[in-house]
């Protein structure tokens, strides 16, 4: 049976599943709760959250571009610090993204149609899923068209919300605090954290010791001077104080594109689930291929060239969490989950040398993984330390 993927992603789809995911559902979301942390700390919120996904993209580009297989950091981890980082990074990628994946499903529920949304979320799961069968060239070319959409919304917000704002509400007040400070940064990280995405498909990368690592910090700093503009232009219009209370930030910053808000919000959250069941797919073949999930996962699609049993396994769990669930308790320790998953790219990073940045990542990572409230923290530990006590039964089904 074929388990090799089919290389078709140059650097410019690359960069665009990349920015299908972090410029997506959270920054119609993210903004509200994160300066209700910080207050008129937010930009230094979105400072810190930048600075530790820069170091954990440029530790994922390296690693990456060595190791060019499906599954990220389930790869890396294995391959630099042994089988079990490796798969404790896997285990918490897949579980904290199938719940963001349900997650964002939900969100297209409830923008597009809020009395029903659980029947629309699963709409949207099935459809997406169906795309992402057909081959990921799809997938990247129907992410193209969303992420386009969803820019020429923000750059709409942008200007109609700096009509008459004012600029002074931008300073720092005294109600900034480090504590406030760090929270914001572990809400706003995951704004970033769509780069993972392009590490995730390097087996579908043309020439990937070439495209991964200019792909993941362009796509990086693009989504940096996109959530700086729209910040900076929500705060003027709204103060801190009104941000941290809107329910609805940005189409309330801007009142007349209300609507248009709306539409924009959920073609954002489409263009972040595509993404997301993109990724972990991916890493569910890997681990699948390796015999940490069943063996049968691991298929790969004649015609296709794509793992299409992973994909429709992440796509039938996450279609049941979306039609049954309210994720709003899950997202802490799938926010935690992610956090270790980057922690543990750092640590591979580590062992290549140069080790300032992936230092400064794993730090990052650890700091603001322990700055989310204290439920989310003992949620996302219980379910790594499922996967860890579940660690030897995989391991017995390798050997056999």
């Amino acid at each position: 049976m074929d388990q090799q993927l089919r290389r078709g992603l140059g650097v410019t789809d690359a960069v665009v599943i990349g920015l299908g995911s972090m410029i997506g559902a959270g920054v119609f979301s993210a903004l509200a709760p994160a300066a209700a942390a910080a207050g008129s700390g937010l930009l230094l919120g979105l400072a810190v959250a930048a600075l530790v996904a820069y170091c954990n993209a440029m530790s994922s580009a390296r690693l990456a571009a060595r190791y060019p297989e499906s599954g990220g950091t389930y790869v890396y981890g294995r391959e630099r610090l042994g089988p079990f980082w490796g798969y404790l990074a896997g285990w918490a990628f897949v579980v904290g993204k199938t719940a963001s994946c349900a997650a964002m499903a939900l969100t297209v529920g409830a923008y597009a149609w809020p009395e029903h949304a659980h029947a629309v979320a699963v709409a949207a799961v099935v459809a997406l899923t169906a795309l992402n069968y057909l081959g990921v060239r799809k997938a990247a070319w129907l992410t193209r068209i969303i992420v386009a959409v969803v820019l020429a919304v923000l750059a709409a917000v942008v200007v109609v919300s700096l009509n008459g704002a004012d600029a002074g509400r931008l300073a720092l007040g005294p109600d900034v605090s480090v504590t406030g400070v760090l929270q914001a940064a572990a809400l706003l990280f995951f704004a970033f954290a769509g780069y993972a995405r392009i590490a995730t498909l390097g087996e579908e990368v043309r020439d990937p010791a070439r495209t991964i690592p200019r792909a993941i910090p362009l796509a990086l700093g693009i989504a940096l001077v996109v959530y700086t503009a729209v910040a900076c232009a929500v705060i003027a219009a709204l103060g801190a104080d009104g941000l941290a209370t809107a329910t609805a930030p940005l189409a309330q910053a801007a009142p007349p594109l209300a609507a248009l808000v709306r539409v924009g919000a959920v073609v954002a959250a489409l263009g972040s689930l595509l993404a997301l069941i993109l990724g972990v797919s991916r890493t569910t073949f890997a681990m699948a291929r390796d015999r940490h999930l069943p063996h049968a996962l691991a298929a790969v699609h004649p015609r296709f060239g794509v793992p299409h049993r992973a994909e429709l396994a992440v796509g039938a769990v996450v279609a049941v969490i979306a039609a049954t669930a309210d994720l709003r308790a899950a997202i802490g320790f799938s926010s935690f989950g992610v956090l270790v998953y980057y922690a543990i790219a750092n640590a591979a990073a580590w062992t290549l040398g140069r080790k300032a940045l992936p230092v400064l990542g794993f730090a990052g990572c650890v700091l603001l993984a322990f700055a989310l409230p204290p439920s989310s923290v003992l949620a996302g530990a219980v379910v790594l330390a499922t996967g860890a006590v579940l660690y030897p039964v995989s391991r017995r089904a390798v050997r056999g």
